[in-house]
């Protein structure tokens, strides 16, 4: 017996307003303030009650960006005993990118509580996997693939699974993981909680889901025809030669610049983190060519603000979610609309403001067009003019002040008092603040 709620146009099973509604013990509460989620989403707020009374297999429609690893992540965690050994949760996710996302934002979610989390995938050690795993884990992400590898040898017991995520189903069923995953199926226990998640319900979906769960509940979120209303999109008209020194000055007039840039090829990729990092841009590139450690290595620079601008490829950059993104570049117009949408889709989230800036050639322009013309998701994008040298000063100086303002509310350390009296000690106050700032904006 199934029931299905469409969360749009239909009476919600639960009405809340704020996580502190939802049932959610303190210590995730923390974990939530922490990571500034203000209200909950509104899949958070049907997901999460059901799925803490433990009591029903949910199959939910969910777009990407509308936080449904907290829908299920959070609820995993606060069902979970921590005393127990075993494994209790395990997640399902299509790719390796998409695995470590999900294992990243359960691990911020949990706080204090005393949780092991392992992601399993392809192309990483699988016996650096296995030493992990026997260190012991109370939730496993997997992707498939590597999933089966370990339930072969034994590094993985599901007989005592309580829940289990197939997480972007839709994804995983049409590239033709369907065997491997009705077959993680039967290994599981019997009687665990199955939650279904996936941005389309198609046909496959359904099937999987009448075949494996019982008594459960369908939640529908509307597909929105546009994209997030809080993501601004332009588009600069330039020649290719000029694009570089329009990104630079893209970046520079922004008070402050946390975002994707996003390149046709791996050749351009390398060719514009060179060009940024000589500019002295916090920057880093990811394309097919890095190995998983070198990608896992950047991405996480990335994800703690060590770097503010990730150069990547539409394949590099497939599957990867961060927050707080502020602005995606595109250096050029991608192969379809689609990918457009996917691009842009990645700032503008979880209720904060981003802009898409697209750079594109006289030649190109007819191409925006068609993109406009053919997917409904893409709403007016408007023509922006080059910021100029004056607004980018403005905004260095800005900076400058900003900066220095939080730093005289601090208490210098020794070496910092030692090293203003030497710096002192090589000339006029004002000539060596001039020369401090003229080094700044050189």
């Amino acid at each position: 017996m199934s029931q299905e709620i469409d969360i749009e146009n239909e009476k919600p099973l639960h009405d809340k307003k704020a996580f502190s509604d939802l049932g959610l013990s303190q210590f995730l509460l923390e974990a939530i303030n922490k990571k500034g989620f203000e209200n909950p989403t509104p899949i958070q707020a049907q997901v999460i009650p059901l799925l803490l009374e433990k009591s029903r297999d949910v199959v939910a429609q969910s777009q990407t960006g509308t936080g449904k690893t907290a829908a299920f992540g959070l609820p995993i965690l606060d069902n979970l005993d921590e005393s127990a050994k075993h494994i209790q949760a395990l997640i399902l996710a299509p790719t390796r990118e998409l695995s470590l996302q999900v294992c990243q934002e359960i691990h911020e979610l949990k706080g204090q509580k005393p949780v092991r989390i392992v992601a399993v995938y392809g192309g990483d050690s699988i016996g650096k996997q296995t030493e992990q795993l026997k260190k012991g884990a109370h939730i496993v992400v997997a992707t498939p693939g590597r999933l089966m590898d370990h339930v072969k040898r034994k590094n993985i017991d599901l007989s005592r699974l309580n829940t289990l995520v197939l997480d972007e189903a839709d994804e995983m069923l049409s590239s033709g993981f369907i065997e491997d995953i009705e077959w993680v199926l039967s290994q599981a226990n019997k009687n665990r909680q199955v939650l279904l998640f996936s941005a389309t319900i198609s046909a496959e979906v359904l099937r999987l889901s009448k075949q494996y769960m019982q008594d459960s509940v369908v939640i529908r979120t509307k597909a929105s025809d546009k994209l997030d209303s809080l993501t601004e999109q332009f588009y600069m008209e330039l020649n290719h030669r000029d694009m570089l020194d329009a990104l630079c000055r893209i970046i520079d007039v922004q008070e402050s610049f946390y975002g994707f840039v996003f390149c046709q090829t791996k050749r351009d990729v390398d060719q514009i983190y060179d060009q940024l990092m000589h500019r002295g841009f916090l920057a880093e590139a990811m394309h097919g060519d890095l190995s998983q450690f070198q990608r896992k290595t950047v991405l996480t620079k990335f994800r703690r603000k060590q770097c503010s601008v990730l150069v990547v490829t539409d394949v590099a950059a497939r599957g990867i979610d961060v927050e707080g993104v502020s602005h995606v570049i595109n250096m050029g117009l991608p192969q379809d609309a689609e990918s457009y949408v996917h691009r842009i889709g990645r700032t503008g989230r979880a209720g904060k403001s981003g802009q898409a800036i697209t750079l594109v050639s006289p030649s190109e322009f007819r191409k925006l067009t068609f993109f406009q013309r053919k997917e409904p998701k893409i709403k007016a994008i408007t023509k922006m003019k080059l910021p100029e040298v004056t607004a980018i000063l403005e905004s260095k100086t800005k900076r400058i002040k900003d900066r220095l303002e939080a730093c005289l509310s601090k208490t210098p350390s020794e070496i910092s008092k030692q090293l203003a009296q030497e710096l002192l000690a090589l000339g006029e106050p004002k000539a060596i603040l001039e020369a401090l700032i003229e080094d700044v904006f050189s």
